[in-house]
């Protein structure tokens, strides 16, 4: 476990925080919206929607918790959003009960992945240089993202940036801080976002008899287990290697899945570590010190466990702000991330060629096969790798800064 011996002062506690709410506001702001989506196709109640709602919120926050303090490392979970979007179609031909059953059968496979330490084996092939190449890939369009949303509201946008950027040049620390507040404000004041129609209401949890079918078992669990490792757990643990944090994928998927386990049969379809969210937290943005990073893991879990006692009252809420302020604000805080993923990628010159197809075939972000592009980006990249090099075993994964160092050396 890494531990450190430096004590927390109130100042290290703002910064990591505000990741965290940031990240929490981009995950449920972002792509929450599929949950719905998913619940009306499946024709839940709202009582058993807000079940969901309650048990993946409340899910990710106690394991993403327990992992960011049993490690030390900002070790953030959240829910398979690839795997609801995929449960929109699903859902329409699965009796809800099979479809339970199915997300059982798929936390046990990732209980036994963890287990048997063969995801983490493959994790440490990966050469650095494609790793970094893939995170670029998939962040790549949340950066842009932050710029496209001027189409909408240029106004909007230029507030954020000119703010993130005066921001960055007197308080670089506080700049993430800055962009929030003033952008709340701005909507408030504009009148773009409306606060006083949420009334809060405790959930309930809804508990649902899993049944098991063929069916389900090829049409949910399968696909739901493979979608989840390739678009939510891959690039999820290369997000914290990128950043120097080495805890072995093994406890995480075991416990995730462990907790996915428990959590299905009120609703909640997967939870894992998080990917986009994540890279908000781990980079030097959340804080200087990257041993005191692990503070945005529990304080994620935090606000997600509040966010889940009250169920879809307070989910709506994060659903009132603009589509175009959630872009904008995840895209300047990641802004740091996809440079030092670029610069990860093209550090290693005998490298630089696999990491840019890895890079450019990620960023395309076709879906084949109903697997996402990340998925796609890797296969291209270690395919070319190999074929170019020959083998993976003498370019053990790397964080991009373990890389220049080594090689100032």
């Amino acid at each position: 476990m890494n531990t450190t011996s430096h004590s927390l002062r109130g100042r290290d506690l703002i910064s990591p925080t505000i990741a965290a709410l940031i990240s929490v506001i981009v995950n449920y702001g972002g792509t929450f919206i599929l949950v719905f989506q998913a619940a009306k196709v499946a024709g839940l109640s709202p009582e058993i929607t807000a079940s969901w709602i309650w048990s993946i919120s409340i899910g990710v926050g106690v394991t993403g918790i327990w992992l960011s303090y049993r490690y030390r490392e900002p070790i953030i979970t959240a829910w398979s959003t690839p795997g609801v979007a995929f449960l929109v179609s699903a859902l329409a031909v699965t009796p809800y009960p099979e479809a339970i059953g199915a997300y059982m059968i798929s936390a046990i496979g990732f209980i036994v992945l963890g287990l048997s330490g063969m995801f983490e084996r493959f994790v440490r092939l990966i050469p650095p240089g494609i790793a970094s190449g893939l995170l670029a890939g998939i962040l790549l369009q949340f950066g842009i993202s932050a710029f496209e949303g001027a189409k909408v509201d240029p106004l909007l946008v230029v507030v954020l940036f000119t703010a993130y950027i005066v921001l960055r040049r007197f308080t670089s620390r506080y700049a993430i801080v800055g962009i929030l507040a003033i952008g709340l404000i701005y909507l408030i004041y504009m009148g773009k976002a409306d606060f006083s129609t949420i009334q809060l209401s405790i959930a309930s949890p809804v508990f649902v008899v899993p049944e098991f079918s063929l069916h389900a078992l090829l049409g949910v669990a399968l696909p739901l287990f493979i979608i989840t490792l390739t678009g939510q757990y891959m690039p999820g643990i290369l997000v914290l290697r990128n950043d120097g944090f080495k805890t072995s994928a093994n406890p995480i998927l075991t416990i995730t899945g462990l907790g996915s386990l428990l959590a299905a049969p009120f609703g909640s379809h997967a939870f894992n570590v998080a990917a986009i969210t994540a890279a908000i937290c781990t980079g030097k943005d959340a804080h200087e010190d990257s041993t005191k990073r692990y503070i945005a893991g529990i304080a994620c879990g935090i606000f997600y466990i509040v966010v889940g006692i009250f169920g879809v009252t307070l989910a709506a809420l994060f659903l009132i702000l603009p589509a175009t302020f959630i872009a904008t604000l995840a895209g300047l805080a990641l802004l740091g991330t996809i440079g030092g993923s670029l610069a990860g990628a093209l550090t290693d010159p005998k490298g630089r060629e696999t990491a840019l197809i890895t890079f450019l075939a990620t960023a395309a972000n076709v879906t084949l096969l109903g697997v996402g592009g990340a998925f796609w980006g890797l296969v291209a990249g270690l395919a070319a790798h190999l074929l170019i090099h020959g083998n993976f075993h003498k370019e053990q994964y790397k964080p991009s800064g373990v890389q220049q160092a080594e090689q100032k050396q």
